[in-house]
This record gives structure tokens, C-alpha cells and sequence, in this order.
């Protein structure tokens, strides 16, 4: 396998930190920091970083979200459930009180702009319905955004969650962008599994998904993914902007453009 890219299993250490990709050393092209962590019930997970945005995602649990005076009781029973994301500027104190076993993703990035935090809830995010009607509903799935360059501008991130119905399709037809992406994937039921194709005209891999997994997607390789019948699947996607050139739009692969008109 290609050393820029990896699809693959991470797991939480002895202090509940599973580590996807940072900075330095573990797929630096990616160029984010991304964690998940496995909060326990009457912990705080707590979190000031002075050079990086940051986004705190909660994929699952009942917690409470504390930043600059304001605090927000919610509860996700599965990742499939409505979502919840606090994004705020470098230098702002943010923290996550957990009442039950909590899984918290942390997405950052440097960037020195200042702008004020955001808490996405059902209401203020977008779902988007995408292959509604095509495809004999093989490739139906809700895209949902929390944010990117439409709705924060000041951002140098992009981050969202994809819910796809058992044995469908997503990032499909195959298309790339050459920001680098990466997925963290979550089935509804342990046992779920599919496949991820990373390709372009040097490389074709194809990888199985499972459960608590992730991808590391390299600008310029194409992404698509699919999932077994009887097994949902739910990712977070995680694109990092360019400084010239943000992520605006998704390039088809010429190859099968031709079923967007299907």
C-alpha cells in the first residue's frame, strides 16, 4: 500500500485517545489534527488550543457543552441520531461534561483568525439528500454539513457526517478534490463492514471498512464507498482548505460522469 494514504483500524489507548492523524507524524498530508476520544460519565474533557480552530463533534452520548459563559445538555443515542458540534477560534476554552459514556471527535487546525463560536445543532445545519431517485435508490444518503467555506468563510476546515441507508453507495459516482479528506466510520451494529476504492491513474486499492475505522484520503484519488445490506453505515468527513484554494466542489471521475445523468 501507498505510504500517503491508509485505511484502516485505530484504537482508544489506556487514557480513552484514539489518534486518526496529526500534524507531525501520523499522516501530516492530511494536514489536521483528528482524535476521538472515549469520555466516561462524570468526566470533562477539556480543550483550549491557542494556535488551532477547532471543532468537537459528539457522535455519541449525553453530555453538556460548555464555552464563554453558554452550556448545552444534549443527548445522541447512536450516530444516527441528530448531531451536535461545538467550532470555536483558537484560543477559546471549550469543554464537553460527559452524564454517559461519550465518544467526542476532535477535528483542529491552525488558523489565527478570530471569529465567534458556533454551536451546530439540529435546526442549523444542512442535510442534504443526495442519488434521491437514482440508481434504484442504491446511492440515497443524507450529507449533512456543519460547516464550510459557504456558511464559515473564516474557516481553514470543512466538517460533516454522511448516513447511509444498509447496502448503498456514497461519494458516488467516484469523484476527488485536491484538499486531502478523511472519513471516520461507524456502522449501526458493531459487525457492519463494506468497502472503501481509493484510486487514481497510478493506484487502485480496495479496502474493507469496519466499525471505528478511518481513511486518510490524499488530494487527487478518487473515493467512493459502500456498505454490506443489513449494515448502516455513518462517517464523519473531515476535508482541510487550501490557503489559495479552498474546497468548493467535487471533481466526477470522467470515466462515470456519464450516470449523473441517470
Amino acid at each position: 500500500m501507498a505510504t500517503d494514504y491508509y485505511c484502516g483500524h485505530a484504537h482508544f489507548d489506556e487514557n480513552g485517545r484514539m489518534p486518526l492523524t496529526n500534524l507531525t507524524d501520523l499522516h501530516p498530508n492530511m494536514l489536521q489534527n483528528i482524535d476521538v476520544y472515549r469520555v466516561q460519565a462524570g468526566e470533562s474533557f477539556l480543550l483550549e488550543l491557542p494556535e488551532e480552530e477547532c471543532a468537537l463533534l459528539l457522535v455519541e452520548g449525553q453530555a453538556s457543552f460548555v464555552w464563554d459563559g453558554n452550556e448545552r445538555a444534549v443527548s445522541r443515542p447512536t450516530p444516527f441520531d441528530p448531531a451536535y458540534c461545538l467550532h470555536v477560534c483558537h484560543g477559546t476554552k471549550a469543554e464537553v461534561r460527559a452524564s454517559s459514556v461519550c465518544e467526542l471527535l476532535v477535528q483542529s487546525t491552525p488558523n489565527g483568525r478570530d471569529f465567534p463560536p458556533v454551536f451546530y445543532e439540529p435546526g442549523n445545519y444542512r442535510d442534504d439528500t443526495f442519488g434521491q431517485g437514482q440508481f434504484e435508490g442504491k446511492a440515497q444518503r443524507t450529507v449533512r454539513t456543519f460547516f464550510d467555506i459557504k456558511n464559515a468563510p473564516y474557516s481553514n476546515m470543512v466538517c460533516g457526517e454522511i448516513l447511509i441507508p444498509q447496502g448503498g453507495w456514497s461519494s458516488y459516482p467516484p469523484h476527488e478534490h485536491p484538499q486531502p479528506e478523511v472519513y471516520y466510520y461507524r456502522f449501526g451494529h458493531p459487525n457492519g463492514f463494506g468497502a472503501c476504492f481509493l484510486y487514481n491513474d497510478d493506484v487502485y486499492e480496495v479496502n474493507a471498512i469496519f466499525d471505528r475505522c478511518y481513511v486518510a484520503i490524499p488530494g487527487g484519488m478518487y473515493h467512493p464507498q459502500v456498505n454490506a445490506p443489513g449494515y448502516a453505515m455513518y462517517y464523519v468527513w473531515m476535508i482541510r482548505h487550501f490557503a489559495d484554494y479552498p474546497w468548493t466542489e467535487r471533481n466526477f471521475d470522467p470515466n462515470h460522469e456519464w450516470l449523473l445523468k441517470q
